[in-house]
């Protein structure tokens, strides 16, 4: 009920906005733009086409509201309406966004806008974005903030809080982060300790000194599996010294999240990596499927090369070719509920080194409980409906989607398995790949198996 609220005051929203701007009331919608949340904003422009998108975005004024809608706004919609803007007013426009929103605007930039809107921008803002640019993409460096409020080991807490209080441009401050003489990050304070321990305490006797913390090479899947862990609405990002970076903050994984399971889903059902997919020209996105489905394709030659060396079998006993479709499909389903059992097991960190082997064996396990009792379905159905044919028909059906879906849940689970051990991404294991790799095998077995039985 919640959402449909919600869906149906976009609704009107949206129509609020297209009428305006048919009536041309530039005025009106300018007011209307600042009574919008920027996140209902930015979910509105994926309705509005390009010339609705292009007079929306020259009614704004640079502000902190533009600045929180930039920082919502889908990748797709931003390059585009940025790089059709001029560089001084490119700037002052993600003036008032945050570091790192700045940092994530100028990366899809081409390079030539991206460093003409740097170079206008203020020399120490430049250091700290070139500084966060030179970070790996999807890394702790690309999503700290660089303005973290510290304060010595030695402070007591009266001198802590005022310091606080004095200090308004911090962002986020979460926690209180401790450091040393020689400006290592030493321990960490929430803030309801500070504000309830006696005044004279020095920070270094209140401070927890065991935290976790990260490097800024640290890639954002397992700085989000540390927040999601441990709870924490802050984790801070350290040199190889120790010296405090900056801090990466809970909503910017709650982004992380959400962007690395689109990803991992888009990629399990063969349709390339990109999250902007949906947002992209028709071209674009057959591009990015295109090399997912080739190997669709080669999986189907593959199939169909099996089925042409089983030829004589088949002609032999017609029937055979009518239970194809079912092995392969009920190989392939099980075999992608497997991989992405798997794929999101290791994302959860539920599958890890020390347990490897248990998770194969027990979805070997359900291979064989599932493939029985199809087995046994699909070999009496096969026995029923082609009564007049060999009586080892059935025997054959059943061993061969029995053991196809064996094959689906062994293959399904090692491979994703095998992929992580060699630093590839697990959830290209999925899709095309399993399934096709679980189609030219279930087949072979099938016919391999109808090839012993059936043959005179």
């Amino acid at each position: 009920m919640r959402q449909k609220m919600i869906s149906n005051e976009i609704n009107i929203l949206r129509d609020t906005f297209r009428r305006l701007i048919r009536r041309k009331a530039n005025t009106n919608l300018g007011k209307l733009i600042d009574k919008t949340h920027p996140a209902d904003l930015a979910l509105l422009f994926r309705f509005f086409n390009e010339i609705e998108q292009d007079i929306l975005f020259s009614i704004m004024k640079p502000s902190e509201h533009t600045g929180e809608f930039l920082g919502e706004l889908d990748e797709s919609i931003i390059k585009r309406l940025i790089e059709n803007e001029t560089a001084e007013h490119a700037a002052e426009l993600i003036q008032f966004t945050t570091s790192n929103d700045k940092t994530s605007i100028l990366n899809i930039l081409d390079e030539e806008s991206s460093q003409a809107i740097l170079d206008l921008l203020k020399s120490e803002e430049q250091e700290e974005l070139e500084e966060i640019m030179g970070y790996p993409e999807d890394s702790a460096g690309s999503l700290m903030y660089t303005d973290v409020f510290t304060l010595h080991e030695n402070t007591i807490a009266k001198d802590a809080i005022d310091a606080l209080q004095d200090h308004e441009s911090s962002e986020m401050v979460f926690y209180l982060y401790v450091i040393d003489d020689d400006n290592i990050l030493v321990g960490v304070i929430s803030l309801r300790d500070l504000v309830t321990t006696p005044k004279n305490t020095r920070l270094k006797d209140m401070m927890i000194r065991s935290l976790q913390s990260v490097r800024a090479e640290t890639d954002q899947e397992e700085v989000a599996r540390i927040v999601s862990q441990y709870n924490y609405l802050a984790v801070p990002v350290v040199d190889k010294e120790g010296q405090l970076l900056g801090i990466v903050t809970v909503d910017e994984i709650v982004d992380v999240i959400r962007e690395e399971a689109t990803e991992d889903f888009f990629q399990m059902a063969g349709a390339g990596k990109d999250r902007e997919i949906l947002m992209k020209s028709s071209w674009d996105n057959a591009s990015s499927r295109f090399p997912w489905l080739f190997a669709s394709w080669i999986g189907g030659i593959c199939a169909a090369f099996v089925i042409g060396l089983f030829d004589n079998t088949i002609k032999d006993t017609l029937a055979l070719a009518a239970f194809i479709p079912v092995i392969i499909g009920m190989g392939g389903n099980i075999g992608t509920q497997t991989s992405t059992l798997v794929v999101r097991g290791l994302a959860t960190g539920r599958v890890n080194v020390g347990n490897n082997l248990s998770i194969i064996l027990k979805e070997i396990r359900v291979g064989i409980i599932l493939g029985i009792l199809y087995g046994l379905l699909l070999g009496l159905f096969a026995i029923i409906q082609f009564v007049e044919i060999s009586p080892y028909l059935g025997l054959v059906v059943g061993m061969g989607i029995a053991g196809s879906m064996l094959i689906a849940t062994a293959f399904g689970s090692l491979v994703p398995l095998l992929l992580q051990r060699l630093d590839v991404d697990p959830a290209i294991a999925t899709g095309p790949f399993v399934t096709t790799s679980i189609d030219v095998l279930g087949v072979s077995l099938y016919l391999g198996i109808a090839n012993i039985f059936l043959t005179v």
